[in-house]
C-alpha cells in the first residue's frame, strides 16, 4: 500500500497521468487510496445486461468453431447475473469439453484402423472440433457466479 502510495504522489503536477484501478470489493479499499488527488471518483459498474452478455459470448467465442445449433441469445439468457469473466470461463470449459471429445474420438478411429488393418475405416471423425450445444450445457451445469447477491 505504501509503495502505491508514493508512485501515486510521486507524479506531482503532471496533467496527462491517470490512475485507475478496479475491485469487486469496495468495502476494503484503504481510505488513504480514497483521498483527493488519488483515487478520488468512485464509478459503479454494473453486471452486464443480456446484449453485453450476448457481446461477450460473441467477443470470446469470435476464433473458436461453433456449431449452428449454439446460440448466444439462449447462453446469455442463462447467465443473468454472471461476470464477463464467469462467462469466459464457461467458453473455456466448453472448448475444453470440445478437445476431450475430439481426443477421444481420435484414440477411437486409430484403434478402429488397427483393427481393420488395410482395410478403409469410415468414422464421423474430425480433428478440429468445433462447439456445440452440448459442451456448453456441460460447461453450464457447473458454472458459478463470481459475485454473489450481498455484494451487489
Amino acid at each position: 500500500m505504501n509503495q502505491i502510495l508514493t508512485e501515486m504522489d510521486g507524479i506531482g503536477e503532471k496533467k496527462n497521468v491517470f490512475f485507475i484501478g478496479a475491485t469487486n470489493r469496495p468495502e476494503i479499499l484503504d481510505e488513504a487510496l480514497l483521498r483527493p488527488g488519488r483515487l478520488d471518483s468512485l464509478i459503479y459498474i454494473p453486471l452486464p445486461d443480456l446484449e453485453a452478455r450476448i457481446s461477450i459470448f460473441k467477443a470470446v467465442t469470435r476464433k473458436t468453431p461453433c456449431a449452428k445449433n449454439v446460440s448466444m441469445q439462449q447462453l446469455a439468457r442463462l447467465t443473468e447475473g454472471f461476470s464477463g469473466a464467469d462467462i469466459a470461463e464457461i467458453c473455456q470449459v466448453a472448448a475444453k469439453a470440445a478437445v476431450r471429445e475430439s481426443i477421444e474420438a481420435e484414440a477411437r478411429y486409430k484403434s478402429a484402423q488397427e483393427l481393420q488393418g488395410d482395410e478403409e475405416v469410415e468414422m464421423d471423425y474430425d480433428p478440429v472440433p468445433e462447439l456445440k450445444r452440448k459442451h456448453f450445457e456441460e460447461a453450464l451445469k457447473c458454472a458459478r457466479r463470481s459475485v454473489a447477491g450481498d455484494d451487489l
